[in-house]
């Protein structure tokens, strides 16, 4: 394999590719300095460790797999909203409206991303897309409980008859697609058109996601008095959400980071740890973001 071309190659694809190496920039400058059959021999494995550290990822993806990856967690979103909306749990009135139209949001981008795939879409999520779920008839390949079964036990198994447990859910699903469309979006610089609709779809899911932290503090079962439209730290702090820490910890995981850049944000004077974490969101590799969808995806 020619490894020079090939770094030529993807530095054309993703300009950026040499920053997120570095400090590992010069021994890519200097490759051709390797002057040992040892050294040629490794670099395999070395250009193996740059991708995991210039992606953070185990492997680079194609469009196409993000793209799959992405419309697993988009049919989620959309057949729980389906549902909700299907049996009646969101108040009539401003939060029906609201609700309504998010779950709107979910199905266009289902739809989007079905178009951008059309034939390879993964067998698994063309069985998903063409179920009755989509409108809320049944729960064939979800269980919103969080139990990973038929059997609707799990610890979020008054999602659809408390109303309170489905917003704290519904924030939950939205968070994380919040993290996923950020992990993913640096796959997908060499399609401009689904990168777009990616970043524009990443927006919309923060949106969401502020506006059910809304309705919840609206409620009159309250939240946590530290409860804000934005993550702070991690788990419960984060999601004002305290059961199914199991569940909960995996969507906020790394939210505590108060370091960007290298730079440690609280020993600029005056930062506090929470002003430091609220600052900055954190991506969600598409290995975590499974793990989470797993508590909620049957098959």
């Amino acid at each position: 394999m020619d490894f020079l071309n090939l770094f030529n190659e993807i530095q054309a694809a993703d300009p950026e590719f040499a920053d997120r190496i570095s400090p590992r920039r010069a021994a890519i400058r200097n490759i051709t300095s390797f002057g040992s059959k040892v050294a040629v021999a490794a670099l395999p494995f070395a250009f193996s460790t740059l991708f995991k550290k210039a992606y953070g990822q185990t492997a680079i993806p194609s469009v196409t797999d993000v793209l799959n990856f992405a419309l697993t967690a988009e049919l989620t979103e959309a057949c729980f909203y389906n549902t909700a909306i299907a049996r009646n749990i969101v108040p009539a009135g401003t939060a029906r409206d609201a609700i309504t139209l998010i779950r709107n949001d979910e199905n266009n981008h289902v739809r989007f991303l079905k178009d951008q795939l059309k034939t390879a879409i993964s067998p698994e999520n063309a069985a998903r897309v063409t179920d009755p779920i989509l409108v809320g008839n049944t729960n064939a390949f979800f269980d919103y409980s969080g139990g990973k079964s038929t059997a609707g036990t799990g610890p979020f198994s008054s999602v659809f008859t408390d109303y309170d447990v489905f917003l704290a859910v519904a924030q939950a699903f939205e968070d994380t697609g919040v993290r996923a469309y950020k992990g993913q979006a640096g796959f997908l610089k060499g399609n401009a058109v689904v990168l777009t609709a990616a970043l524009d779809i990443h927006s919309v899911e923060a949106r969401h996601a502020s506006y059910l932290r809304r309705l919840r503090m609206l409620r009159p079962s309250g939240v946590p008095t530290t409860f804000r439209p934005w993550v702070t730290q991690d788990g419960t702090t984060a999601s004002g959400i305290s059961v199914a820490p199991s569940v909960v910890n995996l969507i906020y995981q790394n939210e505590a980071n108060v370091s960007q850049g290298g730079k440690d944000l609280t020993t600029i004077s005056g930062v506090t740890v929470k002003a430091a974490t609220e600052s900055f969101d954190e991506p969600l590799t598409k290995e975590q973001t499974l793990a989470i969808l797993s508590n909620f995806v049957i098959k």
